[in-house]
């Protein structure tokens, strides 16, 4: 058994494949990506909740990824005709399906 090479996979870059129409992380979507909002999901914080939907994070939204911030924090979003920056444990709250662009 070799260690490293080819077959290895480094922990935390793991490339899962999402079955078509499951929902993923809005946080995990790569720039470019468009995706459609499923729900709006917090574990403990409401309020949280309330101000992503206040800021257009609606089930039914298309949101596109524009662009990363060069450490990966924070993301700027396209929301209807505005763009917001979130961060991933914001964005992570927000269940999505992606659409084909």
């Amino acid at each position: 058994m070799s260690v490293g090479g080819e077959g290895a996979v480094r922990a935390g870059r793991r490339a899962t494949a999402v079955p078509e129409g499951a929902s993923r992380a809005l946080a995990d979507l790569v720039p470019g990506a468009r995706a459609t909002v499923v729900e709006v999901v917090t574990d403990g914080a409401p309020g949280t909740a309330r101000r992503l939907r206040a800021l257009g994070f609606t089930p039914g939204t298309v949101v596109e990824v524009v662009r990363r911030a060069p450490l990966r924090d924070p993301v700027v979003y396209r929301v209807k005709d505005y763009e917001v920056c979130l961060r991933r444990a914001q964005a992570a709250c927000v269940r999505t399906t992606e659409v084909e662009r």
